[in-house]
């Protein structure tokens, strides 16, 4: 898989199907969201936040303490679905926390400064 997600054909597959009005199949939703797990993992490299998309993957990411032990202190969780939309720009952070769609809890939470990861 590219590092670069905006070259992903599934991240690129999976926005033409929402594009067009019909959800991404599966394997291609899955693709995009490992596709864009790795990129935020390269641009916020580190294991302070634990960022998990279930059930399609989950990383550790943005500098800071690294967590060893238990529950992370500081966890993003979000649908498969909300994370393509928030990682392409096309979903805006405090809206998907607001509607309950993104759960984050601990200081370091807030990936506003990654996002979106991609180039449009």
């Amino acid at each position: 898989m590219s590092s670069a997600h905006n070259k992903s054909e599934s991240v690129s597959e999976a926005l033409g199907a929402l594009d067009r009005g019909d959800e991404p199949e599966r394997a291609v939703l899955r693709d995009a969201v490992r596709a864009l797990l790795t990129e935020l993992s390269q641009r916020a490299p580190g294991r302070s936040v634990e960022v998990r998309i279930p059930p399609f993957g989950a990383i550790q990411c943005v500098p800071g303490p690294r967590h060893t032990r238990g529950t992370p202190p500081n966890v993003v969780e979000t649908d498969p679905m909300t994370w393509l939309l928030l990682a392409t720009g096309r979903l805006d952070w405090a809206e998907a926390t607001r509607d309950g769609r993104l759960r984050a809890s601990g200081i370091r939470t807030d990936l506003t400064e990654y996002l979106p990861l991609t180039g449009e």
